[in-house]
């Protein structure tokens, strides 16, 4: 008969170690909305389209052992612009149709000097403790230079989806460049 401290001791153990995708959120898995060649949040769910493909390829990661994680960004907050709950609301209908295992996301501007927006590995460092994940096993894929940035800098194999925005790139050289998220999908199961 085991004793409550027993239990108590079995749960304090850690986590074997898992693999995880990082995906970022807008240009990832939904549909970023562009102005003059630069990507933007959608504002609510009115403008919200998950990208194509989206569930089948996410299927295909998990079949391969990945968690997978959102990383994202949302500084529209901080700016007044949008809300949390407009984002959880986001959060939750992408939840509902692909097979997501937690969202981890900054409300915050780059003023803030907050040490979890991109393309600092805030986000990635802190779902990793939480679940046990080994960093140099994982991959981020992004659509943006933050995204690449943030995953080298969290040790992790990085996936650019290159959506030809009207922006710099990244002084770190993504691991693949890929045009959508299937492709992503493709190069990380060949090279997991």
């Amino acid at each position: 008969v085991k004793s409550p401290s027993d239990e108590v001791g079995i749960r304090s153990r850690p986590m074997n170690v898992r693999r995880a995708v990082f995906l970022d959120r807008d240009g990832v898995l939904n549909e970023p909305i562009l102005r003059n060649g630069r990507p933007y949040p959608p504002s609510g769910l009115h403008e919200l389209n998950i990208v194509r493909d989206a569930e089948a390829v996410l299927a295909r990661l998990k079949q391969c052992g990945f968690l997978l994680v959102v990383v994202t960004n949302q500084p529209d907050v901080a700016r007044g612009t949008s809300t949390e709950t407009d984002v959880e609301r986001i959060h939750r209908h992408l939840a509902s149709h692909l097979p997501l295992d937690d969202f981890f996301t900054c409300y915050h501007d780059d003023s803030d000097h907050c040490d979890c927006r991109k393309p600092l590995p805030g986000l990635l460092v802190k779902a990793a403790a939480q679940y046990g994940i080994d960093l140099a096993k994982s991959y981020m894929v992004g659509d943006r230079w933050r995204d690449i940035d943030a995953g080298f800098a969290a040790g992790c194999r990085t996936v650019l989806i290159d959506l030809h925005y009207n922006e710099h790139k990244s002084a770190a050289k993504p691991d693949c460049v890929v045009k959508s998220l299937t492709e992503a999908c493709d190069w990380i199961c060949a090279t997991a």
